[in-house]
């Protein structure tokens, strides 16, 4: 599978951006989706994911409660609804992903075989 993720742009601290992961290839239904964030001079880092089949949601402590990731199988698409965003959000966010991704690896990075090109939000204070 091929991922492109877009959206990013710059909005002020409180403010709200979506971003999307576009797929190509086949079986995007059986894919694990997750979004990771590298700001700069820091490791990427798992922001959340969405498990194939029944959808199950996983989200790092720091966004719970202000993102939502949601997923459209028959348009191949991953979207992150990013809410009340503060400086600290400001990385290039990147979509990857993964078949059949078992529960225990969806925050780590090394077991997604695919990614895409990140997008870049800035939130200014």
């Amino acid at each position: 599978v091929q991922l492109q993720a877009f959206g990013g742009g710059l909005v002020q601290a409180g403010g709200s951006r979506r971003l999307s992961c576009s797929a190509s290839g086949r079986a995007f239904n059986s894919y694990t989706v997750a979004w990771f964030r590298q700001a700069p001079g820091k490791a990427r880092e798992f922001v959340s994911a969405i498990k194939y089949g029944v959808g199950t949601t996983y989200y790092d402590d720091f966004v719970k409660g202000r993102f939502t990731i949601s997923r459209d199988n028959d348009k191949k698409m991953v979207y992150l609804q990013m809410n009340s965003l503060q400086p600290e959000d400001t990385a290039v966010y990147y979509c990857e992903a993964e078949t059949l991704l078992h529960d225990y690896h969806y925050r780590a990075e090394r077991y997604y075989n695919f990614w895409g090109q990140g997008t870049q939000v800035t939130v200014s204070s």
